[in-house]
């Protein structure tokens, strides 16, 4: 597949599934130790959704942005592991994938390719993800520390190897600093 950086997103139109990321969290796997976690309150969801649909000047690309701010250390991880929770709407969902590049201006650092499987309707999941981090020279990572939210993320999510959902991110590596 040909993924490339983005400027734009998706339409949410596309999302016929209704998968929705309810949660995330990100840990070091060789200390154990929570880097980020975040969730969705429990009543934020598919009533906020039909307000935006019923005036239609619903943000198309609300909540598929994050903003990340991680100190130094991060880069040098090894390993993390990353837990989703997500719904999924009426129907079955098979052959559920996310495909993710991670980028550093313009250069690719590292792409990521997730098979999450089959969902059946209207249930709630949790998977954990095991990224194993590229070892960057310091050279890059002086950059990427000294430049925040230059390194981004697209992350492209695929039923049946039709894509359905668009996220992105950015990151800074200063924090603590």
């Amino acid at each position: 597949r040909d993924l490339k950086l983005t400027s734009r997103f998706l339409q949410p139109a596309h999302n016929v599934y209704n998968v929705d990321f309810t949660r995330f969290k990100i840990r070091d796997l060789e200390t154990n130790t929570v880097l980020f976690e975040i969730a969705k309150p429990p009543n934020c969801g598919k009533e906020q959704e039909d307000e935006d649909d019923e005036g239609g000047e619903g943000d198309s690309s609300s909540g598929r942005f994050v903003r990340y701010q991680f100190t130094p250390a991060f880069l040098r991880l090894r390993t993390v592991g990353a837990t989703v929770e997500f719904t999924v709407g009426d129907r079955p969902v098979s052959s559920f994938r996310m495909i993710e590049r991670h980028y550093f201006r313009d250069q690719l650092l590292k792409s990521f390719d997730f098979d999450f499987s089959f969902c059946i309707p209207n249930s709630r999941n949790t998977c954990e993800h095991i990224y194993e981090f590229p070892q960057l020279p310091e050279d890059m990572i002086r950059l990427m520390v000294a430049h925040p939210y230059e390194t981004r993320s697209d992350s492209f999510y695929f039923v049946d190897n039709k894509l359905i959902m668009h996220n992105k991110a950015d990151y800074a590596y200063n924090g603590g600093q």
